[in-house]
């Protein structure tokens, strides 16, 4: 027991004193937040210039009323019309012909792009941009909903109702989402439930990805020095497996609970909700126990890799397992207790990320809690016992990876 202390206590004081990690601490925090506001602020970005587009209007009566309605709802920062609507090809009878005119137009970058509106706009309420960034979803919202209105506007005028009433009786409402459970009532919705599972799902997985690859590095990097045979000299195979992982596991927690102190920190200053504490010590229970079923994973597939080229490949198998759960988050959120999400909560490769969606949704029952728990706990035990055998023999191996039925060999030995 002393010996693997040891080896944990030298693990964790030399990586969280290496600059990586303390460049981590702040730089990741800063990457989520980036990713999550940037795009947002970006996209958001007002012009600055206001953008000509041209309009091929065969019906001859709704270029002026768009450019009305454009003026009225977007201006730029110093008052100037967001968008000037040019006629083009208006004298010409061939649609072809005129197409041919105004692509020539955009392709001189004399306008941004033109929509076309056919003189059966009433009756299909279809229309065509065309433009050489037709990704811009900004411009073509707009057109499309001032098109929309002001054709609607005259379907309502032909039939003798007023467009203000008409507008009123679509008006949007608003509907407050309040989530019931046992000990009371909350305000809840999709958003503050997604991201409480999707945090905990992104946590879980930097913490796996960075230390469990830290965890592949320190055994390959000490296998190429050879100075593994040194420490199996002065320690069993078994201590320094635990040694490493208890070592790697509790750097880990310290990145996350640095981590979570600043997300509590922002959440009482911004006033966002939180989630229950129950709910939070049930995560942490998951948590815990998920990344100690996937740091065995990385030791037994870990230990018998000579080179970085292998290393890197298994540890990017991994890493495609975790991200599996990600892309499975929005259909468990909408039926969190359907037969195959239970079924699923009950491998013990998706039970973290599962539970982690179902108990913010629709807390399970303290069976399937339980059940889990015991199940998830069992599978890291039976993991970490099985790694510490491949690793007892596989961290003397060089040059040749053990095949399969070498592996299955070393098992039952």
């Amino acid at each position: 027991m002393n010996k693997m202390f040891a080896v944990a206590r030298w693990e964790y004081v030399e990586k969280i004193k290496s600059k990586a990690f303390l460049v981590s601490i702040v730089l990741i925090p800063l990457i989520m937040l980036g990713l999550g506001i940037v795009p947002g602020m970006l996209a958001s970005r007002s012009d600055t210039e206001t953008r000509t587009i041209g309009v091929f209007d065969q019906t001859g009566n709704l270029l002026k009323p768009l450019q009305s309605y454009l003026d009225k709802r977007y201006r730029l920062a110093d008052n100037r019309p967001n968008y000037r609507l040019v006629a083009v090809a208006d004298t010409v009878n061939s649609t072809v012909e005129g197409k041919n005119l105004a692509d020539a137009l955009v392709m001189a970058d004399k306008i941004e792009g033109y929509v076309i509106i056919p003189k059966s706009i009433m009756s299909d309420s279809s229309v065509e941009y065309r433009s050489e960034n037709v990704g811009n979803v900004r411009i073509t919202d707009r057109l499309t909903t001032g098109i929309r209105d002001l054709v609607v506007q005259r379907k309502l005028h032909e039939r003798g109702i007023d467009p203000r009433f008409a507008r009123e009786l679509t008006s949007p409402f608003e509907m407050r989402t309040i989530k019931l459970s046992k000990t009371g009532e909350e305000e809840s919705g999709f958003a503050q439930i997604f991201f409480t599972a999707y945090i905990f799902m992104m946590m879980l997985m930097f913490l796996v990805m960075t230390s469990g690859q830290l965890l592949v590095r320190s055994m390959l990097e000490e296998k190429s020095n050879r100075v593994i045979e040194v420490l199996v000299s002065s320690c069993s195979p078994k201590d320094l497996m635990a040694g490493k992982i208890l070592g790697l596991s509790g750097l880990g927690l310290t990145q996350m609970g640095i981590w979570a102190m600043i997300g509590v920190a922002i959440s009482l200053k911004f006033g966002i909700a939180m989630i229950p504490l129950s709910s939070a010590v049930l995560l942490f229970i998951y948590y815990v126990l998920g990344y100690l079923f996937y740091a065995g994973m990385f030791v037994a597939v870990g230990a018998p890799v000579s080179t970085e080229q292998e290393a890197q490949q298994i540890t990017s198998y991994l890493t495609i397992i975790l991200v599996l759960p990600i892309a499975l988050a929005v259909p468990v959120m909408q039926n969190p207790n359907s037969l195959l999400v239970k079924v699923l909560s009950y491998i013990p490769l998706l039970t973290p990320t599962m539970m982690a969606i179902r108990i913010p949704i629709n807390m399970p029952s303290p069976v399937e809690i339980l059940t889990t728990i015991a199940i998830l706990t069992a599978s890291a035990i039976a993991v970490i016992w099985a790694a510490g055998k491949i690793f007892r023999v596989a961290i003397l191996i060089y040059g040749k990876r053990p095949s399969i039925p070498e592996f299955l060999r070393i098992l039952r030995s």
